[in-house]
């Protein structure tokens, strides 16, 4: 995984290398409050006991401001971290590519050695991604830590529509 800093919605710095040795999952969502990526953040808050009883750290990444994401968190009742990504940095560390011209949305699974071993990819589905991280993370489901680059380091089990 890309190490990162980044500032949450608390105002308070998130380093992803303090957080090794802890699984996590972080989704990139193009915008607070659009309505797909809401649908996307409640799946994730309406899941997130089942996420926290796994021992994940479910973690929501986008370039909006520290403000809007406090805002968003709010109102949603949002439990998770949301990390403001100015000029997308850390959005493009990962490899996520834009679709159309709107950011990606793409949800990584990092295990506990810092390594990405699955990602899910579904631009119009948001309510999909928390879904599909957790049936991966069902035990026996997983396909074991792989390694090597970025690109080789997940299974792919969904795609921009």
């Amino acid at each position: 995984m890309p190490g990162f800093s980044l500032t949450d919605q608390h105002g308070n710095r998130f380093r992803s290398d303090d957080y090794k040795g802890k699984k996590m999952v972080i989704y990139f969502y193009p915008k607070d409050e659009s309505a797909v990526c809401t649908k996307e953040a409640c799946a994730f808050r309406d899941s997130f006991t089942e996420f926290t009883d796994l021992g994940v750290l479910v973690i929501g990444i986008n370039s909006a401001s520290v403000e809007s994401h406090a805002k968003f968190s709010v109102k949603n009742r949002l439990p998770f971290t949301l990390l403001s990504d100015p000029g997308n940095a850390v959005l493009k560390s990962f490899g996520i590519k834009p679709a159309l011209f709107i950011t990606g949305r793409e949800t990584f699974v990092i295990n506990d050695a810092g390594v990405i071993v699955f990602k899910f990819r579904a631009f119009f589905d948001g309510t999909g991604h928390p879904a599909q991280v957790l049936e991966y993370l069902k035990p026996g489901r997983q396909q074991g830590q792989s390694t090597g680059s970025m690109a080789s380091d997940y299974a792919i089990v969904g795609v921009v529509k």
